[in-house]
């Protein structure tokens, strides 16, 4: 029900301002790369030479094992740029959207999908921040229930990748976006949420007045001790069959899947627990 200000105080009540939880993706919501999650499909699908899926593993495993630095990162990205020359666009999101779930399942913490079921409740906005491709995080963020995903535009040209980037969401980068996403839709970023696991995205966590920091390594700790940034340890994967990807899903619907995981979650435990 709508309220009113009394008759004649001449002002109307202000409107309250949206809050939003910013995720990382990568080693934040999921326990790895998704831009090299789909490795398989794209092989299967004669994307991929196995010469290019052993450079992106090695670049991978630079990137798990050394942490996710600015230095293992950009490696990481001038792998995957140069695979993707001449790819065309619509297969890669039809192989993305078909092998999803076995790409992705195992590896989604489900610390975050509890964290993402808590933003909703309290009638949060839930945005998904990768430096990795909009092909590839949007199928992911849908079927998180994300609402809105900011992510790297790769260059296309007549359907196909062209080996540049349009817009690399990585860094200072990611802070221009959430700043511009905030003023489209009216988010308050002093009552807005951050989440990450990478010390390179300081200005995504410095944006908002809610910064916390995922399984952070000892320079990602000592920064998050510097600014008052909460540190969170996230161990667990979990399941997420349940969501339906292969349709654009209501929020109502995308609330009830994540409630489900959660109540199970929550039995779980109460089992675990000694009598």
């Amino acid at each position: 029900m709508a309220h009113h200000e009394p008759a004649g105080t001449g002002r109307a009540r202000p409107r309250r301002a949206r809050v939003a939880a910013f995720f990382d993706l990568d080693k934040t919501i999921i326990a790895t790369s998704s831009a090299t999650a789909f490795s398989k499909g794209f092989l299967a699908e004669g994307l991929l030479t196995r010469r290019s899926v052993v450079a992106s593993a090695y670049a991978q495993l630079a990137f798990l094992l050394g942490g996710a630095d600015e230095t293992a990162t950009e490696r990481l990205r001038a792998a995957l740029s140069r695979a993707v020359v001449g790819w065309d666009v619509a297969q890669v999101s039809t192989i993305v959207r078909d092998t999803l779930h076995e790409s992705i399942d195992p590896t989604v913490y489900a610390e975050a999908v509890e964290l993402i079921a808590h933003h909703h409740a309290a009638g949060h906005d839930v945005v998904v921040v990768s430096a990795s491709g909009a092909e590839v995080v949007e199928p992911i963020a849908e079927m998180l229930g994300a609402d809105a995903v900011i992510a790297t535009r790769m260059a296309v040209a007549e359907g196909r990748y062209t080996g540049e980037i349009d817009f690399y969401a990585y860094g200072e980068n990611k802070a221009v976006a959430i700043r511009g996403l905030a003023a489209e839709r009216g988010y308050d970023l002093d009552a807005c949420f951050a989440y990450s696991d990478s010390v390179t995205d300081a200005p995504m966590l410095a944006a908002v007045g809610h910064a916390h920091v995922v399984n952070p390594d000892r320079a990602l700790r000592r920064l998050a001790a510097e600014h008052g940034w909460e540190a969170l340890t996230f161990r667990r994967p979990v399941p997420l069959r349940r969501l339906d990807t292969r349709i654009r899903v209501t929020t109502g619907s995308v609330l009830a899947g994540v409630a489900l995981v959660v109540l199970a979650l929550w039995w779980w435990r109460r089992r675990r627990r000694p009598a």
